[in-house]
């Protein structure tokens, strides 16, 4: 009789604890979605965010196929120093440069070229020079696009993005303000390499 009710005792135990330990996974699930990453969003949302809020842009152009793009997407902009300056001081778009959608974007039509094997608006943007990935910096209002072949580590997309994000670029020349760059971010883990864009 004492070992049943024991038992029983155990079993109560046990079911009590399973809504409090499920909350407690929810809430750190629900901690984890909340800090995110970088926030992606289309060309055509930069837009429409554009009109009531000015920004500067940046641009990621990919392929699936780019093994350089996925190890930057796994390495570089998943740094936390990056990530929360990018979302503060850029609209962040992410664009298959051999997409098959055809869409408006300021007022002109962009589609897949086969003949190219890339979209229209990947082909505009680096001015034909189709390697990947590339980064393209703009200013607000899409005013002055800066292209920026290849993979980057954290390190060396930090001095771009403080370059254009901290508006450095409106009175020294990259050259100069690479010299004299010191890095202040934490780059964890990320290996410091570079390669040329494929």
């Amino acid at each position: 009789m004492k070992r049943i009710f024991f038992s029983a005792i155990v079993l109560i135990a046990i079911a009590a604890c399973f809504p409090a330990c499920s909350q407690t996974q929810n809430a750190n699930t629900a901690h984890k979605s909340e800090e995110g990453g970088i926030k992606w969003i289309s060309i055509k949302e930069a837009e429409a965010k554009m009109k009531d809020h000015p920004k500067k842009v940046f641009v990621d152009v990919y392929t699936a196929w780019c093994g350089w793009c996925k190890r930057m997407e796994a390495t570089t902009f998943t740094n936390p120093a990056l990530i929360k300056y990018m979302n503060n001081n850029f609209y962040c778009v992410r664009f298959d440069a051999e997409s098959h959608e055809s869409f408006q974007f300021m007022g002109k039509e962009y589609h897949f070229e086969p003949q190219n094997k890339a979209n229209t608006f990947a082909i505009e943007l680096l001015k034909g020079q189709m390697g990947y990935p590339t980064s393209v910096f703009m200013m607000e209002n899409f005013q002055n696009p800066t292209v920026i072949p290849g993979y980057h580590p954290v390190k060396e997309m930090e001095m771009f993005l403080l370059y254009f994000g901290d508006n450095i670029c409106r009175h020294q020349a990259m050259g100069d303000y690479q010299k004299s760059f010191v890095s202040s971010w934490d780059h964890g883990d990320t290996p410091d390499m570079t390669a040329p864009a494929h």
